[in-house]
C-alpha cells in the first residue's frame, strides 16, 4: 500500500498510475489470498490480449482480492466504500472507478468513465448486483451501467465465483460468514473471520462472452447474463427451503 501511496504522487499521468495501480493490485491481492491459504482455480481464462468488461456474483473482499490476482483489472465501486475510513483509501489506491449508487442523476456521466477506462484497453470489473451478498443465491443485475461495454465496443465478460472447499468442508453456514462479507458485518469482524481460516478453496469461471450494440435492449442482455452466472453458481448449502404455497394457490404463469 506504501508503494501505491508513493505512485499516487509520483505519477502524473492519470492513464500510468491506473495502469501502476492496477498491477498493484494483482501483485497485493496474490500475497494476501497465499497468506489466507486460499488456492485459486481458474477456468476458461481468455488471453490477456483480450479485453472486456467483466461481471461477477459478487460476496465480499475475498472475492474482489481472486478476482484482482487474476490479472490487472480496474474495479468499480461506490461512493459510499470510497467514503469508509481505511476502505476508501484501499480503493484509491487499488485505482478504483467510483460510482454513486444513491443517485441516479449522474448515470450518464459514470457510465462515460467506464467506457473510457475500456477504450484505453483496461479490463474493467462491475458488480451488477450492485452490493455484495450471503451466498444464498445471485441476486437480479442492475442493467445499465453493463451497456458500456457495447458503447466502448468490447464483449461482456461474466464470470461466476464459487467458494468449493473452507477448512476441507463444504461451503455451508458454519462458514458462510468467514467468506461472506454482506449486510452489517462491520469489516474489521469479516477481516478477523477470515485470517482463522486455515484453508479455502475458491473457482473463478470465465463463462461464454456476451456480445451487444448499444440499440440492444438492455434487460434482456441483462437477463442472459444473470442466467448464465445463476446456473453456474453453488449456493451456500444448509438453508432452509422456503415452504411453497399449494397448488390450487400459486399463481397461473399465463
Amino acid at each position: 500500500m506504501i508503494w501505491s501511496f508513493v505512485c499516487h504522487f509520483a505519477l502524473r499521468s492519470p492513464e500510468k498510475r491506473l495502469k501502476t495501480f492496477s498491477a498493484n493490485a494483482k501483485f497485493f491481492s496474490g500475497l494476501i489470498i497465499k497468506a489466507m491459504g486460499l488456492k485459486l482455480l481458474v477456468k476458461n481464462k481468455p488471453a490477456d490480449s483480450e479485453k472486456f468488461l467483466l461481471i461477477s456474483n459478487h460476496m465480499g473482499f475475498i472475492d474482489i482480492m481472486m478476482l484482482a490476482s487474476c490479472t490487472p483489472m480496474v474495479f468499480v465501486t461506490s461512493n459510499e466504500m470510497r467514503e469508509t475510513p481505511f476502505l476508501g483509501l484501499l480503493t484509491e489506491m487499488g485505482g478504483c472507478i467510483y460510482v454513486e449508487r444513491r443517485s441516479r442523476t449522474r448515470i450518464l456521466e459514470e457510465m462515460k468513465t467506464i467506457v473510457d477506462t475500456l477504450k484505453k484497453g483496461f479490463r474493467v470489473v462491475l458488480y451488477p448486483e450492485a452490493t455484495s451478498t450471503n451466498g444464498e443465491k445471485v441476486l437480479p443485475f442492475k442493467k445499465t451501467l453493463m451497456m458500456a461495454a457495447a458503447h466502448a465496443g468490447v464483449p461482456i465478460q461474466p464470470v461466476v465465483i464459487n467458494f468449493r472447499k473452507i477448512n476441507g468442508e463444504d461451503f455451508t453456514l458454519k462458514w458462510r460468514d468467514h467468506v461472506c462479507w454482506y449486510g452489517d458485518i462491520p469489516f474489521a469482524t469479516a477481516m478477523w473471520r477470515a485470517a482463522t481460516l486455515k484453508s479455502v478453496i475458491g473457482e473463478i469461471e470465465f463463462l461464454e462472452q456476451i456480445h451487444s450494440t448499444p440499440e440492444d435492449d438492455r434487460g434482456v442482455i441483462a437477463e442472459k447474463a444473470h442466467a448464465l452466472i445463476a446456473s453456474k453458481f453453488v449456493p451456500v448449502k444448509g438453508v432452509p427451503v422456503e415452504e411453497q404455497p399449494p397448488a390450487e394457490m400459486q399463481a397461473d404463469p399465463t
